[in-house]
């Protein structure tokens, strides 16, 4: 799982992957040394197909955006919004920087490793695939950095497989002041809705 923490320093070996959601048909290029570079993965694939774009939204975040799909699937959804998309993996960002310049939303989607984001930012909704296999206490730290920032009334979407501690997840979220509901559950992930109970 090396791809959570660093830039790979192998060759890249680009190709083009193609995947349909929404909808609608799309191509991303991928490269090795990214998350489930051959194709949309399964626990995306679960976000995507149970959630809904959130109307009127003016700022997101795809929080491991990878190459990119949540961020640009977000920005072409929601034009009235920019998206940023977090990852430590600096090549992972370059391709979400392609990708979103090829869908055509390459000035609203702002790949940012996480010590560049803006602090004071804030997001109507934080939709992410979470990189569980960091570590319980990593994976906290991450959340209790990040959904903070949602916007009072603000949503989390996290997609968390069933058997990667998907409700030992929730209960930790419930009892640090959050409102973890499951929005759906599929293929052995569940949805989960994150709102703070009361504004940060």
């Amino acid at each position: 799982m090396s791809h959570y923490f660093h830039t790979p320093t192998g060759e890249e070996h680009r190709r083009e992957v193609g995947m349909r959601f929404w909808d609608t048909d799309w191509t991303f290029t991928t490269a090795d040394g990214v998350f489930s570079a051959d194709g949309l993965d399964l626990g995306t694939s679960v976000l995507l197909r149970e959630s809904v774009p959130p109307a009127g939204a003016t700022r997101l975040l795809d929080l491991g955006c990878g190459y990119g799909v949540l961020a640009v699937a977000l920005a072409t959804a929601c034009p009235g919004a920019v998206v940023d998309a977090i990852d430590t993996n600096a090549r992972a960002l370059e391709l979400c920087a392609a990708n979103a310049a090829v869908h055509g939303v390459g000035d609203r989607v702002r790949p940012l490793a996480p010590a560049d984001a803006d602090p004071d930012a804030r997001y109507d909704e934080i939709w992410s695939n979470p990189p569980i296999r960091i570590g319980k206490a990593a994976l906290h730290e991450l959340l209790l950095t990040w959904l903070p920032r949602l916007v009072p009334g603000g949503t989390a979407r996290l997609v968390v497989g069933r058997n990667l501690g998907a409700d030992s997840l929730q209960a930790w979220l419930n009892a640090s002041g959050y409102r973890c509901e499951r929005e759906a559950s599929a293929k052995g992930f569940r949805v989960f809705s994150v709102r703070a109970e009361s504004a940060p």
